[in-house]
């Protein structure tokens, strides 16, 4: 076989189908359209039917896949095992799960409101477990799958009233590697990404402009990332291409964790 058919193949997501969440807009929207882009018919959810529709009307369009959506509030524990029940009976499986879904509300320790730290906690956090949960019993069946959680270089370092949200996207890192030891035998691989400045609307409705070029000056490219330059770290960890990668986080910061000053 040529090398360049061995390597489309490793890469090739035909027949899969893929869940992501915050699926319409920003690093969800790019990694659902990377997905379908090599195959994959996809599973989207998010907050709002506009967008939602949209996205998925794009991506169809762009790809020819099949792009189903449901709105939905995944901070509920129970909407996100709505978001799981019903991919799985729309499409009868879910092969990729990436969880995405995640916001921030930058407070310092001492100002933290209770309702904000458990709103992220639950977002952040707790929807990934419950969606990996509902999802893992008929991976484990097929003996394949492959669990990517979106965390943060923010959930490896961080930086001042970041505390809500780099305390979960730690914690994806760590239950990551937890999962992944549960669900290897059954041929699942459990990941995360870690995104340093990538130019949403998350960080650019928070960040000032000064504070949005000191992050771009602090990366060793000297800039944000567009979120498509997520697509080939999610395309690895979802295909065969990365079947022995588990258990690990995928930093893609442009350079941003190697620099001490």
């Amino acid at each position: 076989m040529p090398i360049g058919e061995r390597i489309q193949r490793l890469f090739d997501l035909s027949g899969r189908v893929a869940l992501v969440t915050g699926g319409s807009r920003g690093i969800g929207r790019a990694i659902a359209g990377g997905l379908a882009d090599a195959g994959a018919d996809l599973f989207i959810c998010a907050r709002k039917e506009e967008t939602l529709r949209q996205a998925a009307q794009e991506i169809s369009a762009q790809t020819g896949r099949r792009v189903e959506w449901v709105v939905a509030d995944v901070s509920s524990r129970q909407e996100a095992q709505r978001v799981a029940a019903t991919a799985l009976e729309r499409f009868g499986r879910v092969d990729i799960l990436v969880n995405n879904a995640g916001w921030n509300i930058p407070q310092a320790i001492d100002e933290i409101r209770d309702e904000d730290w458990d709103y992220l906690v639950e977002l952040n956090l707790t929807s990934v477990m419950a969606l990996t949960r509902a999802l893992v019993p008929q991976m484990k069946a097929r003996q394949w799958g492959r669990i990517i959680h979106i965390s943060s270089i923010m959930g490896l370092a961080s930086t001042p009233k970041r505390n809500a949200y780099s305390a979960t996207k730690g914690a994806l890192v760590a239950m990551a590697k937890a999962t992944a030891l549960d669900l290897g035998p059954f041929g699942i691989t459990v990941n995360c990404i870690a995104p340093g400045p990538i130019a949403t609307e998350m960080p650019m409705s928070i960040l000032s402009k000064e504070q949005q070029q000191a992050l771009a000056a602090r990366t060793a490219l000297g800039r944000w990332a567009d979120p498509e330059e997520l697509v080939g770290a999610a395309l690895l960890l979802a295909s065969e291409a990365g079947r022995y990668i588990t258990g690990t986080c995928l930093v893609v910061d442009g350079g941003a964790l190697a620099r001490i000053f």
